[in-house]
């Protein structure tokens, strides 16, 4: 069965350029061209994933990034923004969109952005038993936490995590290098791939707050991920 991609967007051009392009891949495609319809079939069509704008007609991309989220669905959304703030893109992952891309696009490499989300969610979704623990440089055994790379997948206690893209990724490279600190800034430029990141690193502590609900045993007083004050965060391993 086909994937069906849901694009938000007002601009037909950009949809019309997307739809062309998705079907060419295999894609089912549906559109909207205002927020309150995108958000309507976000949630009745269940598409796998949702290409959204934020400058929209009655309702903007981020209260519709917000909403969907708020319905604990875990449909990738990859943000189409003409904007160039480093700080409406934070606000749009921190509200739990999974990517950003910056209008004008290369085609090539939002399809690319596109699979991979794609791939995740399946990965995901057939929930794997939990592999042999290994230290080959692909799973990465850290005692309860064990990190398959190429599943992107991790486990705690041998069952899997529900865990987003980027939570994935940040959390194998946290873990790639137990005990050692990473800075906000560095973490920005390695996991959000911010090259020379400055400027609102906020959604690193929202991303660390909602991995830590997923794999700590008391988030609030977590054993995995913790923070060093000043400098940033690391992994430890029990």
């Amino acid at each position: 069965m086909s994937k069906k991609i849901l694009i938000v967007d007002d601009e037909k051009s950009i949809v019309d350029i997307l739809s062309f392009n998705l079907g060419r891949e295999g894609y089912e495609t549906m559109a909207a061209y205002d927020g309150e319809a995108g958000l309507k079939l976000a949630l009745e069509e269940n598409p796998d994933l949702i290409l959204l704008d934020l400058m929209l007609p009655k309702m903007n991309g981020f209260d519709v990034c917000k909403a969907v989220r708020e319905k604990n669905t875990s449909t990738p959304i990859i943000m189409l923004t003409a904007r160039e703030s480093e700080s409406d893109k934070v606000f749009g992952l921190e509200l739990g969109a999974d990517d950003y891309i910056t209008k004008p696009f290369g085609v090539r490499e939002l399809m690319a952005r596109v699979k991979v989300n794609i791939r995740r969610t399946e990965m995901l979704t057939a929930q794997p038993a939990a592999p042999t623990a290994q230290n080959d440089g692909q799973r990465l055994d850290r005692g309860r936490i064990l990190v398959d790379i190429p599943l992107l997948m991790a486990f705690k206690d041998g069952k899997a995590l529900d865990l987003t893209q980027r939570e994935f990724e940040l959390l194998r490279f946290l873990a790639a290098t137990p005990e050692k600190v990473y800075s906000r800034e560095t973490l920005m430029e390695h996991v959000w791939n911010y090259d020379g990141f400055v400027g609102d690193v906020r959604a690193v502590d929202v991303a660390v707050r909602r991995l830590r609900e997923k794999i700590e045993d008391d988030p609030a007083s977590p054993a995995f991920i913790i923070t060093r004050r000043g400098l940033g965060y690391l992994f430890h391993q029990e």
